[in-house]
């Protein structure tokens, strides 16, 4: 039998890469880690916290803004950019040692630089080759620029967290998730902020509702969104940046940030010459149990690009060391998991789109309301929540519960186990609310909405 230098040598010090090595490591397994950038990858280090940090910041704008509807006097407030970013500089670091202190306290080895496969059991680290009896891939992801004349001007969401002062007009090209959240954080610390979509609406792949709502509350909020056009030229002038448009047009702008895709980080590892099969998009291809085309290398997260959330690459990456390591088979299941983008308001959503269901079930029912949250009847903010549950006709499952408003994604959390469970609505009607909050709208709803034609003839 081959000797190893370890049961499972992992690349990529991730939340999922971390995740599994820890839980391999947890049961007696023999694990090392490499990393050519700080321990905890995206999520940790250059996305979810950080920008969440920052969205945080941003909130207080309409907090000040509304107290004075509650009988309080706030001076008109001043936001120090650089003293945000210290803050969240200061907690990354932090939270930096934390996973450090974990793989250290499982027993996992950290080996810091670059991995790279020599052959199915051998990467090379900094000059020096480590063997193991399993490979696990967890190298992330990375944002990508496309190919448009003066591109070198802009930034992508890595350099946004850390810029060194806020710009008086920001001009962000993109219209998903990322996209929208920083313009939410921009937009709130007292920027100038245009979004350009190539596309009618925002968030693609999202229920049609909750697009054109948030759309709608953006706006509200003085965030100019350019629907239907296309950047084709960034120029640098005395004064900034000038954009060209496909469509003839011509604006400015101190800051120029894409947000227009991630690709998976597959490059200059090694993963093809050791026969690792990779798609069209370079992700490296696994089946149900996340292996590869290479028997003994597998792979997680977001570099299989299969659904790219950060608690779905660590669920993903401890059912591999369950499987391997803890005689426990687990096969993750990607339906019905929900997911949150932290725009202002933010929306939370779990299971399908009024559209899917209505292409896999057929017949659906709709149900849907918009309402001035209570809080704003005396903060005098227009801001309205709109919340839909999508139910299949036939068997009276709840197939899909979007919400878009404050609270959103820790509501929808909790929908999220009814989802899973199988709830029908009228196990939804048959629960009482919780007076007076927003979630019990959840329950409440009882209108069907008109059928599309139906709504069309009236």
């Amino acid at each position: 039998m081959a000797q190893y230098d370890f049961d499972m040598f992992t690349i990529g010090a991730g939340s999922g890469g971390v995740a599994s090595s820890r839980r391999a490591g947890s049961y007696g397994a023999k694990v090392a880690i490499c990393e050519d950038s700080r321990v905890g990858g995206t999520c940790v280090i250059r996305g979810c916290v950080p920008k969440k940090l920052l969205v945080y910041g941003a909130q207080f704008a309409d907090a000040f803004a509304e107290a004075a509807g509650f009988g309080w006097t706030v001076a008109p407030p001043v936001h120090d950019w650089a003293t945000l970013i210290a803050a969240k500089n200061r907690e990354i670091d932090r939270l930096e040692g934390v996973y450090r202190d974990l793989l250290k306290n499982s027993g996992v080895r950290l080996v810091e630089g670059r991995g790279r496969l020599i052959d199915p059991h051998t990467v090379e680290v900094e000059g020096k080759r480590y063997t193991a009896a399993n490979i696990l891939v967890a190298s992330g992801a990375h944002p990508v620029l496309p190919a448009v004349r003066g591109i070198e001007h802009a930034i992508t969401s890595n350099e946004a967290l850390d810029l060194a002062s806020l710009p008086r007009r920001i001009v962000i090209v993109g219209g998903g998730y990322i996209a929208v959240e920083f313009a939410g954080i921009f937009n709130g610390l007292g920027a100038e902020v245009c979004l350009v979509i190539r596309g009618e609406e925002l968030l693609g792949g999202f229920d049609d509702d909750i697009r054109v709502c948030l759309a709608q509350e953006m706006r509200q909020r003085g965030i100019e969104i350019r629907s239907r056009s296309q950047i084709t030229g960034i120029d640098k002038r005395d004064h900034g940046f000038e954009l060209a448009t496909a469509q003839g047009e011509t604006f400015s702008a101190d800051l120029v940030m894409y947000a227009t895709g991630r690709r998976p980080n597959t490059r200059g590892i090694g993963l093809e010459e050791a026969g690792v099969r990779l798609d069209a998009e370079r992700a490296v291809v696994v089946d149900d149990r996340s292996r590869s085309s290479v028997p003994h290398i597998y792979a997680i997260g977001d570099v299989t690009n299969r659904l790219n959330l950060t608690p779905v690459a660590i669920a993903e990456g401890r059912a591999l060391a369950e499987t391997l390591f803890n005689d426990n088979p687990i096969q993750i299941d990607h339906r019905d998991i929900a997911t949150a983008v932290f725009s202002q308001p933010p929306i939370g959503t779990v299971g399908l789109t009024e559209r899917e269901a209505r292409r896999r079930h057929g017949a659906v029912d709709i149900y849907r309301t918009r309402f001035r949250p209570m809080k704003h009847t005396l903060s005098g903010r227009e801001e309205r929540t709109m919340m839909k549950l999508v139910v299949d006709r036939q068997s009276d499952r709840v197939l899909g519960c979007h919400m878009l408003g404050a609270d959103a994604p820790e509501i929808i959390q909790g929908l999220a186990i009814a989802l899973k469970c199988g709830a029908t609505k009228r196990q939804f009607d048959q629960t009482i609310g919780i007076h007076p909050t927003a979630a019990e709208e959840f329950v409440t709803m009882r209108d069907k909405v008109p059928e599309p034609k139906a709504a069309a003839a009236e």
